[in-house]
This record gives C-alpha cells, structure tokens and sequence, in this order.
C-alpha cells in the first residue's frame, strides 16, 4: 500500500488538493505556494524517508479560533510536507472504509451533505418519529482514543509502513502559545486525515445503532436519534450512554443532550416548525435555527 501512497500521480493530486485548500502554514513558516518547489527538489528523498520509516513529522501548530457558543476551539495546522503525505494518505485508504460506512452518516464523505442529513431528519419527523434523543459528544476530536482508533484502522490497512505514518501524527506533540504539548489521545481538527479518522471511530456507534434498528442520522461528531415514545427514548439514551462510554471511550456533554420535542429541537443549524396546514397534523417544515441566525447577522456585520 504505501508504494501506492507514494506513486508519482498520486502524490500530484494530492499536492494540487493542498494548494486548492490552501490555509495557513505550519510551526515551520512554510506556505502551500512553496510545496511545488519542495516537491521538484526533495521528492525522491522524501519518499525513501517515508518507505524506510525514517519520516519524522513535525509538532503541529495549536490555533484557536471562536466557536459560535463565545466558547474556543483548538485546530491543529500540521506543516504543508505533513498534510501533502496525510492527502497522499487519505487518497489511497479512503476506498477501503467509505464502502462499509453508514447510509446515516453524512458528514465529510463524497456525494453527502448537510442539507440531504436535514432532509432525512425531517422525514423522520414527519413519519411520527418526534421523540428525539440529541447528544452531545464532549469534546470529541480531543478525545479520541488512539488504541481503540488504531485497532480499528489495523483491520482494513495491514501495510506496516502506512500504519507507522498514522501512529507518528497521532503522537506529533502540538505547539500551544510556545510550548510543546504531549498527545496521547485526540485527532486535532485541520488535518486532511482527521475526517475520515473521526467517521472511522464512530462508525462502531453507526454500526450498534444500525443493530438496534434505531432512526438516526450522523454528521461527523453530531448525532441524533428519532423515536416514537418518550420511554423508547429514554432507553434508547441511556444504552447510546453506556456503549460510548464503556465501548468508544467518549464522554457526553449532559447539559448540552437530552430527549427533545421536534419545536425545541436544532440539527446542524436547522429547526423545526408545524405547518399548520389546513388537514394537516403533526407535520414540520425546516427553518433556520435562532443561533443560526444570529450568527449569519453578526457575520454579515463585520463584512
């Protein structure tokens, strides 16, 4: 597998992505307009580091940046070299799961969106499915267990030297305000590879949600459950609470989970709304969420 990582056409297409999304650069000041000339002039060496296993990848680079709550949240900007090899990564493995991945999970796959998970929950909604389990995951991306994470990939990906390269990123310390930070669990968001390891982990609770013959939809680390009763809910709930907890190793944000009435109910912006149309009950129409909104005004502000 890693000689098909380290194909010429393929490490091409990975660095046009890398320049496509461009952002910022890494702890080592390197821009995403340099990795033409990295990659004309050190190409060869890089790939004999990477198939000997002597690749070493860089600290990745802690920015905070506001979350719509008034709360931080930590993005890791991994160097322009790591993120060239992490797409060149994600290229090749992506195959190997997004087959057996969930038709519930939407978030950050080929062909999926946020709108058709909306659409899918209002369906559910509209079907008499209104008692809804929302959960909060605390903290996913910085929560993420690295063995359980690793076994997961070992099943799919048998090639050592690939396995190596994902083991070093999951380990590269991050740099906060100076200082070197350890990792010992965690995938920081803003690395090419982080999606995918996200949709990889939860899978498993796709997979035992999909088992229980449970109504949901995913997208990425927001997830919510459509039932008929407020008693299915709560069981529902409390069996979701123990698999993350004792299976997947994740925490859930009480404050922010409960079982909800479809009108005080939000998903990925969205909220709810009777038609009141006339021979019609029980029915909801999308509307943009309060926060949403508001988001949307104070943004269009500061243009």
């Amino acid at each position: 597998m890693i000689e098909q990582i380290l194909t010429g056409k393929n490490l091409l297409r990975a660095m046009y992505q890398v320049q496509k999304n461009k952002g910022s650069a890494g702890v080592d000041h390197m821009p995403v307009t340099k990795l033409s000339e990295l990659m004309s002039i050190n190409r060869e060496e890089l790939k004999e580091k990477v198939r000997s296993g002597n690749y070493l990848p860089q600290a990745i680079l802690g920015v905070e940046i506001p979350k719509g709550s008034g709360k931080m949240r930590l993005l890791g900007i991994p160097t322009v070299t790591d993120r060239l090899l992490q797409q060149a990564v994600l290229q090749i493995i992506t195959a190997k799961f997004e087959f057996d991945f969930s038709d519930n999970s939407f978030g950050f796959r080929p062909n999926r969106s946020l709108h058709q998970a909306v659409l899918k929950a209002q369906g559910y909604i509209n079907d008499g499915c209104q008692h809804i389990v929302d959960i909060d995951l605390k903290t996913f991306f910085d929560e993420v267990d690295h063995c359980h994470l690793l076994q997961l990939l070992y099943r799919k990906i048998k090639c050592r030297e690939t396995m190596r390269l994902i083991r070093k990123w999951l380990r590269a310390p991050i740099l906060i305000e100076g200082k070197l930070v350890k990792r010992r669990k965690g995938v920081p968001q803003g690395s090419p590879l982080s999606p995918l390891l996200s949709n990889i982990m939860l899978h498993e609770l796709d997979r035992e949600l999909e088992k229980q013959g449970l109504k949901f939809i995913r997208y990425a680390d927001d997830f919510s459950i459509y039932t008929k009763s407020k008693a299915t809910a709560r069981r529902v709930g409390n069996k979701v609470y123990k698999f993350l907890r004792n299976k997947l190793k994740l925490t859930i944000n009480r404050e922010k989970s409960g079982i909800r009435r479809p009108v005080h109910f939000t998903v990925l912006g969205f909220g709810f709304v009777p038609t009141y149309k006339k021979g019609e009950r029980g029915k909801y129409q999308l509307v943009v969420s309060d926060k949403s909104w508001c988001r949307a005004k104070r943004d269009h502000e500061h243009l």
